[in-house]
């Protein structure tokens, strides 16, 4: 009897004392599928989102976007919802009245498309000719300088002036000793008349204007003759602005004198006999090209200079 009674007895079950770890697994999951939803939430594309809202917003016509609501959630006040976007058809029945929406972005017409390439063409087309514009006129002043050069080599007087092409038009500078005025004077001297007779018919029948140029030397010392350095640069410009106009026969309408002082050196003040050649006179023959195209002469130069270097390396 004993054994039949622990026969039919049932035995005990085994109870499990680690049933936590499920809900814990299953709280740990939860936590990290939320931190995942907030990441992907803070990364949104606004031009995308925009975009599908906007695709939204005309799918359902004058509804409400359903990124917008209805109405607010927020009972502060001044928190309303956004006004709906209505889709591109519905744009010509919109009302007057009331504040406009933002518009949704469409897709251009060919016609604006038509439009839209025949600006880019006006503008490229533009760029090439004021470039070709610049390479003319460049030419033109080129052409100037060599005439201006065999002028003065006649008469031997080629080394007593420099001349230079910038966005200004031709400069020539008398900086030859023999021209350069006596310290504090704004005499010219003989050489110096002698080099604007050379020039002079070569710039008579010029149409450009005539800008005449004073600059002294970088000595500080008061001039003897002249309250200050403008004055005396300024004396000089005129004295050569004088004879190109009395003796040279140039219209004194196409005639200007600018004084710059010691604030323009020709060269480097610190250089060996420099001071010589920075006390000056220029005479810049003007271009009347437009400014776009005056402003392209360094790009002009330095392509023709490049070329004139490109054919010394290659000549046999």
């Amino acid at each position: 009897m004993p054994r039949a009674r622990r026969r039919g007895h049932a035995e005990e079950e085994h109870v499990s004392h680690e049933r936590w770890l499920i809900t814990y697994a299953d709280m740990i999951t939860l936590l990290m599928v939320l931190f995942i939803v907030l990441f992907a939430v803070s990364q949104v594309d606004q031009k995308r989102f925009e975009a599908l809202k906007d695709g939204m917003a005309a799918g359902f016509g004058q509804t409400s976007s359903p990124f917008q609501g209805s109405s607010s959630v927020m009972p502060e006040a001044g928190i309303q919802p956004l006004a709906p976007i209505r889709p591109a058809a519905a744009e010509g029945s919109a009302g007057q009245g009331g504040p406009q929406s933002p518009q949704p972005m469409t897709p251009q017409t060919p016609a604006q498309e038509r439009r839209q390439d025949q600006q880019l063409t006006q503008q490229v087309q533009s760029q090439e000719q004021a470039l070709a514009d610049a390479e003319s006129e460049v030419a033109r002043l080129e052409e100037l300088r060599r005439r201006i050069a065999e002028a003065l080599r006649s008469k031997g007087y080629l080394r007593d002036v420099s001349m230079a092409i910038d966005e200004r038009g031709l400069t020539i500078s008398l900086v030859s000793r023999h021209i350069v005025f006596a310290a504090n004077l704004a005499e010219l001297t003989r050489r110096g008349g002698d080099v604007l007779d050379a020039m002079a018919p070569v710039m008579r029948d010029l149409p450009e204007q005539v800008e005449v140029d004073g600059h002294t030397n970088q000595v500080k010392v008061h001039p003897k003759y002249y309250p200050t350095d403008w004055d005396l640069s300024a004396a000089r410009a005129v004295t050569v602005l004088r004879y190109l106009n009395e003796q040279g026969g140039i219209d004194g309408s196409r005639l200007s004198a600018v004084a710059f002082g010691h604030e323009r050196p020709l060269i480097d003040p610190a250089k060996p006999h420099s001071q010589a050649l920075n006390k000056r006179v220029d005479i810049v023959i003007r271009s009347d090209a437009p400014e776009q195209t005056r402003q392209l002469f360094d790009e002009v130069l330095g392509d023709r200079g490049k070329i004139a270097a490109d054919a010394v390396r290659t000549a046999p």
